[in-house]
């Protein structure tokens, strides 16, 4: 059991988290043929747009109300009515999504009643679906506003029905790339399932190029999907942050839920297999069952690596759930761990403390560490520390293919298990230093030579 320790100062110093309208804004961007706004300045809309150009190298759709000086102060319903009616007219999408950001948040624009009375002076925005959800950026952190926006996309859409046979539900949690995504769908259609995936990142920020452009989201879940999400046979979600959208489905269209807080580590993957075996009555495919083998020959011949080393990490709650978990497993020590913002997982890890607060905090506590684990705002500090650095999480902007990277599933868990494995290995087998025969060590000799040079 964990100690939580939430750190008070006047400011955050190198920032770890990143702010709720931001993973609201990603969260939409999972479903097709929307359009993600943020309810704002435009210089919010725009930090937001700049990092999820640098992280997936892609042109990102997003849209800005432009809030200024007065219309923050007088309210910004004719923003919001004019930017609806603008990205209608320009974009044609199924979809806007709008969340909120701390500027509108403090002068308390009562966007639902926005909502209304536009709706109401436009017949012609009928067949368009708005979805609005409040994400102040002074609450929560990146996985909280992508929790509010998936709960409230199923609030909003998801119609009850007659139950679809074979339709599940899977609700990801925002620590699953793109690549994992499609790992996950995969495994599904293995076990015989057609699953609806929400939000779908997979089809819209997997970096396809397209043949036609579009300046609305290319692929992800579609409104029809999104709107029979209640007629499934049951829903999976992955993540705790999940667990309320899930509730919302069930509330509303009866939809049974199962929770699984990571799908990362060999347990967590054969609850996995347990619960498709259990819901579809179908044995676990022979390809599962030689991944799993697979990756416990990789966690024996990774321990002898990850064994003892002292490991500091900084992420979103359910990133840190399911790598922590993964590391300790292999008997690493987690001997520094920051997070972003509150989550029940956390008194449960297997670390003697962790930290709500920033990269700063994080390299106070990581000196003698072995290796550090965060996203790319973490290569200056891991390069003052002289410690391996492996990067996860969103930004990673200085390095390609962060989309298709892979930790969820047997086949996820191994790779990962060796990309940490052999960061440690080649930190052992370092090259020795040039005047290594005149070290004091290297002097003295074995009984069997008669000089260290002959070593």
């Amino acid at each position: 059991m964990a100690s939580v320790t939430h750190v008070k100062k006047s400011c955050a110093v190198n920032p770890l988290k990143m702010s709720a309208p931001i993973g609201a804004a990603l969260a939409f961007m999972g479903l097709d043929n929307c359009m993600p706004t943020l309810h704002g300045s435009q210089g919010c809309t725009a930090f937001g747009l700049v990092l999820f150009v640098r992280h997936f190298k892609e042109a990102v759709p997003m849209q800005t109300t432009a809030m200024n000086e007065a219309t923050t102060i007088m309210g910004g319903m004719d923003n919001v009515e004019q930017a609806i009616l603008n990205i209608h007219k320009r974009a044609q999408p199924s979809i806007i999504g709008i969340a909120s950001t701390g500027l509108t948040e403090t002068k308390g624009d009562d966007v639902d009643g926005y909502l209304e009375i536009i709706r109401k002076k436009h017949p012609e925005l009928a067949d368009l679906a708005v979805v609005y959800v409040s994400t102040p950026d002074y609450v929560g952190a990146f996985q909280d506003g992508w929790a509010k926006a998936v709960a409230k996309l199923v609030k909003e859409l998801a119609e009850p029905g007659p139950k679809i046979a074979g339709q599940v539900n899977v609700l990801a949690g925002s620590q699953l790339t793109p690549g994992d995504i499609e790992e996950i769908r995969e495994i599904f259609e293995a076990f015989g399932f057609k699953p609806v995936i929400l939000p779908d990142l997979s089809g819209s920020m997997d970096g396809h190029v397209p043949d036609n452009f579009s300046p609305t989201t290319l692929g992800g879940t579609t409104l029809t999907e999104l709107r029979i999400t209640g007629a499934s046979e049951f829903t999976l979600a992955i993540g705790e942050h999940m667990r309320d959208a899930a509730q919302m489905l069930k509330d509303k269209c009866g939809v049974p839920f199962e929770v699984l807080e990571t799908l990362t580590g060999l347990d967590a993957c054969d609850r996995l297999m347990s619960l498709l075996t259990g819901k579809s009555g179908r044995p676990a495919p022979n390809k599962y069952r030689r991944q799993r083998s697979q990756l416990v020959d990789a966690m024996l011949d990774a321990h002898f690596y990850t064994g003892g080393k002292k490991i500091a990490i900084g992420a979103e709650p359910d990133l840190l759930w399911g790598v922590g978990n993964l590391l300790a497993g292999m008997g690493a020590e987690l001997t520094a761990v920051v997070t972003t913002t509150a989550s029940p997982l956390l008194e449960k890890l297997p670390a003697q403390e962790v930290l709500i607060g920033d990269l700063e905090d994080l390299e106070n506590r990581s000196q003698d560490c072995d290796l550090l684990i965060t996203h790319s705002h973490g290569r200056q500090m891991a390069e003052r520390l002289d410690i391996p650095f492996l990067r996860m999480g969103i930004p990673m902007f200085d390095r390609l293919g962060a989309a298709h990277q892979v930790t969820a599933g047997y086949r996820g868990t191994r790779d990962l298990l060796f990309q940490i494995a052999n960061i440690f290995m080649s930190e052992a087998h370092e090259p020795l230093p040039d005047d290594w025969r005149n070290t004091e060590s290297e002097g003295a000799s074995c009984g069997s030579c008669s000089s260290a040079a002959a070593h």
